[in-house]
């Protein structure tokens, strides 16, 4: 609808277009910063590089001496980037709005609203670009300094805005100044996607065929022209009269004039448009889906490639923006604007978990960091940072400890578990801590299952509520359930790191020269031991409500089993796997080294018969030393203990301390 207030000063589009006829390019198509927009590749291009950088969250920052940052919470400007600007949109819609302007227009500029006293920022409001003019005058002191002319008729607003009133967001510009205008540099190859969709419409519109002649063998009057031509057409156009039977008489025939879409190339044409507007937008092709290139082991290579470079650029703006034109002088020493990049960076979960391992093992990620990184709370004891025991200074623990050749000498007893021991003793913790945060999470949702599901009734329990509480907890235990999605998030980066650290001990042993990488072997272990874990729980917890024959035994059985869990299970896990990861990531590691055979050796087993029947016991490292289903004898009056899996390593019950040693 025509505006009745468009004026000299910001006239309507369509008193522009009447008065200067519109801007034409070459396919005789207008185009301008509003049908430019129709055209789907550009539109695409544009929303793609305003929303994904709208996305990505800004932080400002405090440089900490004598180094270091800090999220600057406290400083004003933190709220308006990371939030809110105005109270009419969020942080990330004006990101947007300002970087689509930018491209499209040249410049994206947003008016920054002070508090006339304090000159403390308190709003930051987009301006409308085809209301803006942007210009140059002298100062007084003889420098030159932008100034911002806003005109809305329709407002009533007429103002020139100083630079330190705006925020200007300028795209790849010439003079300083401005901008250049995307739309109107690339007015041809917008030009031309429009006329091809045009003519695409209109091949439809006539029936999906060329345009033609109607000849006829005699000279006809204007009336009978005109006539012959409407009949024609009210017969054969549109594209639901396609394909009609058409009746020729006294002679008149029917000629193609117009090219067949095939000879014109009308589908590479459109194609090759696409690719045109990802040129003029430095956009890699599959951003504005263009996959004819595109291949899986590409795809994540483009994506890197389109953050550090076309993306990259505009944060940059972005970021210099904020801190030369809404920080004072005395601010840009202590504070900057950053965007956080992780979440486009981000591969899959096992390149993220292996980065981690690295990050840990080598001491400058700790598991608050990581958590940060996944979006997690920290855990009480997280900001540990871990060192390698073999990696200490010159003259540290590491070379007090035996040398390789005299360790190997030491066979049997007290020999292979020096470093071993104390790998496991610094893990402890952090397999108790994590085993405590499973335990207090798996109570707080049983005991919300039971609340819902086993409250008793007049003494008598409903059969429909029991087997709701063993439905909800099926899937809470499910092997994708949230049991397991926690044990494996918590466990995967902490058993990464620890066989990192007890393989590089096991490959010094045996005088390893190559670097062995346990992480995917690290990974495959974890999913195990979590499955056990949640199977193990879950029929738990099954059994006890299941064996119970009143609704008030029922309770009392699941709840006391959460209450023995809170009790024991940390203790318990953490022995468990504190000896067995260290013999299995060490034999692991011993398999990629070259190692063929392994040694039982029996640790604190002066009371254990089975232990001792075991010690000294020697296994190709393939082949397990206790067979599925195989009885080990103890003493005379001990019962004989039954192997309920393949054993290639210790332990081999609950306590063992006993250890494997490379032959």
């Amino acid at each position: 609808m025509r505006s009745a207030l468009s004026g000299i000063a910001t006239p309507e589009k369509w008193v522009e277009d009447w008065m200067r006829g519109g801007s034409v390019n070459s396919a005789g198509i207008r185009v301008d910063q509003d049908t430019a927009l129709t055209y789907s590749p550009f539109f695409a291009g544009v929303r793609v590089l305003s929303e994904d950088l709208a996305t990505l969250p800004m932080f400002l920052y405090e440089r900490l001496q004598p180094s270091g940052k800090q999220r600057a919470t406290g400083h004003p400007l933190y709220a308006l980037l990371h939030d809110q600007p105005n109270d009419m949109m969020s942080a990330a819609w004006l990101k947007e709005t300002l970087t689509a302007h930018a491209i499209t227009w040249g410049d994206g500029v947003a008016h920054v609203v002070a508090n006339k006293r304090t000159g403390v920022i308190e709003e930051i409001w987009p301006l409308r670009p085809d209301r803006l003019t942007i210009g140059v005058k002298r100062t007084g002191a003889g420098r030159f300094e932008r100034r911002y002319r806003y005109d809305d008729d329709v407002n009533g607003i007429h103002v020139t805005l100083l630079p330190h009133e705006v925020l200007h967001i300028p795209g790849l510009g010439f003079d300083g100044v401005r901008g250049y205008p995307v739309v109107e540099l690339a007015a041809n190859a917008i030009g031309l996607g429009l006329a091809t969709e045009h003519h695409g419409a209109k091949v439809f519109s006539n029936g999906a065929a060329p345009g033609g002649a109607l000849s006829h063998p005699g000279n006809l009057s204007p009336e009978a022209r005109r006539r012959m031509a409407d009949d024609w057409e009210n017969i054969h156009k549109g594209i639901d009269r396609a394909h009609r039977v058409a009746i020729l008489e006294e002679g008149v025939t029917f000629q193609n004039v117009g090219v067949p879409n095939d000879s014109a190339q009308f589908l590479e044409t459109r194609k090759l448009q696409v690719t045109e507007m990802a040129r003029w937008l430095r956009l890699p092709p599959h951003k504005i889906m263009d996959l004819d290139r595109a291949t899986f082991s590409n795809i994540e290579q483009q994506q890197l490639d389109y953050v550090s470079s076309a993306l990259n650029v505009w944060l940059v703006r972005w970021e210099q923006a904020v801190l030369t034109q809404l920080l004072l002088p005395e601010e840009r020493q202590k504070y900057y604007a950053e965007f956080l990049v992780d979440s486009l960076l981000r591969g899959d979960t096992t390149a993220r978990y292996a980065a981690y391992a690295v990050g840990r093992q080598w001491g400058w990620l700790s598991a608050n960091d990581v958590r940060e990184k996944e979006n997690l709370n920290p855990v009480e004891g997280g900001d540990a940072y871990l060192v390698p025991l073999n990696m200490v200074p010159a003259g540290g623990e590491r070379a007090a400890l035996e040398p390789n050749a005299m360790r190997r000498a030491q066979l049997m007893r007290g020999r292979g578990g020096t470093v071993r021991d104390k790998v496991a003793e610094a893990y402890g913790p952090k397999v108790r801590e994590s085993v405590t945060e499973l335990v207090a999470f798996e109570s707080e949702r049983v005991s919300e299952l039971v609340a819902r599901h086993l409250e008793p009734e007049r003494g008598r329990l409903r059969t429909r509520s029991l087997s709701g509480f063993l439905t909800a907890l099926s899937a809470l235990y499910a092997s994708d359930g949230p049991v397991a999605e926690l044990l494996t998030e918590l466990w995967l980066p902490l058993f990464t790191v620890f066989a990192a650290d007890v393989a590089a001990d096991a490959a010094d042993e045996v005088g390893a020269e190559d670097d062995i990488d346990l992480t995917v072997w690290a990974r495959a272990y974890t999913l195990a031991h979590v499955a056990y874990q949640v199977a193990t729980s879950y029929g738990q917890l099954r059994n006890a409500a299941q064996s119970a024959d009143t609704p008030e035994a029922i309770v009392d059985d699941v709840l006391a089993r959460l209450a023995k869990w809170e009790e024991e299970k940390a203790d318990k896990v953490t022995r468990w796997e504190t000896a067995q990861l260290p013999n299995a990531a060490a034999r692991e590691a011993w398999k990629d080294a070259g190692v063929k055979r392994i040694q039982w050796v029996a640790r604190g087993s002066e009371n254990c018969p089975y232990c001792t029947k075991l010690d000294g016991t020697v296994r190709e490292i393939e082949d397990p030393f206790v067979a599925k289903g195989d009885e080990i004898d103890g003493d005379e009056d001990g019962e004989k203990l039954v192997a309920k899996r393949n054993t290639f390593h210790p332990p081999v019950h609950a306590g063992c301390q006993c250890q494997v040693i490379p032959l």
